[in-house]
């Protein structure tokens, strides 16, 4: 006796892969599920806090190309961290590869996440409100009452308050025994969220736009100097990856005058409340000269760029003689304040000088104050206005570096070649003058005299081509942010049908409503709706009264 075997037919279709374990993805399964990890809201909320937080170091660790000088003191003064700051980019954060990377993978998890979720929406836009469900009174909210109309006059009557309500109003068919009307609102709500989600887009690209089209440049300017708008004249430069310079305006500035209002009470006394640069400018050669006060916050607009007073400070000039004679420095040298009391931070190079290149190294204080003793803070500066200037500076000779290849900053010293200046007795020698006042270095080394002090104005000059999208951007937001918290969604439901027979027959009206978003009050909601129903439906033997004709029961 022989069996037969039957053999089972083969799937239709490709073959499964025999090398592949269960459960491997392949090339176009793993492309799928990242880019779906990527494109999901988590991962975009994840990029936004990550780009946050790598915002963080830019506002913490000095930035090279904003304060060059506050970055080299802090390099010196944090000898061990600095080379891996450097190695990481946090002395210019947003300029690292790590940073543009956030920001991009946020602008594709972003448009990934908005694109399906917009197309889902405008689906929800076309689709009718959804039938009533079978049991109205099982809902969490719900209210019930009877009326001597009949059920066409009760629905025709919810449906006109619906509508008034605002409600998009969707009926039974006229041939369904189960008479019912559907009512939904509150579909702003979601354009609300893709419009919020949208604008940190927006926001975004004008960021770019200012990054890649734009410059930031800064410049000190003297007052009674002035400046042309030329590369050569800034003191910091930062164009964008796709600026050219010939989008530069040809403008040009003179720092007229500058004025200064202090504080002379209360705590805040010493400090500058009010500072005006009075400037006259031409919007290109040849131009007819025009006045403006530049202010804080208060920039100058020329065409597209814009003018901006960020700081002001003094430049006390002062002249070095070498030992032959010779002036081998004189002028203003910018200090850089360092507390509100202008107390200032600042150095001199004299490289002509013979035998030796001399250096100055120290501070001005604007108004002199000393306190000694135990727990005294040595010397300061009592207020901001220079009622009383004083420098203190040390003294370095030798090779200060000016020599070396490379670029160097003019607010640092370099020392590390040099030798300090010291007194016949080996103790450290300083400087310190009043304006007028000179001293005699030792060893025959020269004369450094104190000639007075001018003030500086600190420019800020800037193109940032998308600063009206991100305004805009911004805008957005908060429309956005607004019709997503006060926009509720909600249901309702109004099913009618006769009930009893005979004399005794009634009609009962069910009303139901659901609120998507959760927290808000349906319960007088519904009373208002049901309300409105009865006034449009009133019962037919006294149209007059509501309580005397209708039965209510809510629950």
């Amino acid at each position: 006796m022989s069996a037969s075997v039957t053999t089972p037919p083969r799937p239709s279709g490709p073959s499964p892969d025999p090398g592949r374990r269960p459960g491997e993805l392949g090339l176009r399964e793993l492309g799928r599920w990242t880019w779906r990890q990527l494109t999901s809201m988590r991962t975009a909320l994840v990029l936004l806090l990550l780009l946050a937080l790598a915002a963080v170091p830019g506002s913490v660790v000095p930035q090279e190309n904003i304060d060059a000088l506050a970055a080299s003191r802090w390099k010196e003064s944090h000898s061990t961290l600095a080379p891996i700051y450097e190695r990481l980019g946090l002395f210019s954060v947003y300029e690292t590869p790590w940073f543009a990377a956030i920001y991009l993978l946020l602008m594709i998890s972003l448009v990934g996440c908005i694109i399906p979720r917009t197309l889902v929406y405008a689906k929800a836009l076309r689709a009718r409100p959804p039938r009533a469900p079978r049991n109205l009174t099982r809902l969490p909210d719900s209210t019930t009452y009877e009326t001597d109309a009949s059920p066409e006059e009760a629905l025709a009557g919810a449906r006109e308050v619906l509508k008034g309500r605002r409600y998009r109003v969707d009926t039974s068919p006229e041939d369904s025994e189960d008479r019912w009307v559907a009512a939904e609102r509150g579909y702003l709500r979601e354009a609300g969220n893709l419009l919020f989600h949208l604008s940190i887009i927006v926001v975004l690209v004008g960021f770019a736009m200012g990054s890649l089209l734009g410059y930031k440049g800064g410049v000190i300017v003297l007052v009674g100097n002035g400046f042309s708008n030329n590369l050569t004249q800034y003191d910091e430069f930062e164009p964008g990856s796709l600026f050219r310079s010939d989008w530069m305006e040809p403008f040009a500035f003179d720092v007229t005058d500058f004025d200064v209002e202090w504080l002379t009470s209360g705590p805040a006394a010493g400090q500058a409340r009010k500072f005006v640069s009075h400037l006259s400018y031409t919007e290109e050669p040849g131009a007819e000269p025009q006045e403006y006060d530049l202010r804080v916050n208060h920039p100058l607009t020329i065409g597209k760029t814009d003018v901006f007073l960020i700081g002001h400070g003094y430049a006390p000039v002062i002249t070095i003689r070498d030992g032959n004679g010779d002036v081998a420095w004189s002028g203003p040298s910018i200090f850089l304040p360092t507390d509100t009391s202008f107390r200032s931070f600042g150095v001199v190079k004299a490289s002509d000088a013979r035998p030796e290149q001399i250096g100055l190294q120290g501070e001005l204080y604007p108004t002199f104050a000393f306190e000694g003793g135990k727990d005294g803070i040595g010397p300061y500066s009592s207020f901001g206005n220079a009622a009383d200037p004083l420098i203190s500076m040390t003294v370095w000779r030798g090779d200060l570096g000016m020599d070396d290849p490379g670029p160097q900053s003019v607010y640092v010293l370099d020392t590390s070649k040099a030798e300090q200046v010291t007194q016949a007795d080996g103790s450290m020698f300083r400087l310190d003058l009043r304006p007028g006042e000179e001293a005699e270095l030792p060893d025959g080394l020269g004369t450094v005299s104190f000639d007075g002090l001018q003030r500086w104005n600190k420019i800020q000059i800037s193109q940032t081509p998308g600063k009206l999208v991100a305004l805009g951007g911004v805008s957005l937001a908060l429309v956005g942010l607004v019709g997503s918290l006060y926009i509720r969604p909600r249901r309702v439901w109004v099913r009618a049908r006769r009930t009893g027979s005979g004399p005794e027959a009634r009609t009962l009206v069910e009303i139901a409503g659901l609120d998507r978003a959760g927290g808000g009050d349906v319960a007088s909601e519904l009373a208002e709706v049901r309300t409105g129903i009865m006034g449009t439906a009133p019962a037919a033997d006294d149209p007059g009264t509501d309580a005397g004709n209708q039965k209510e029961q809510s629950s």
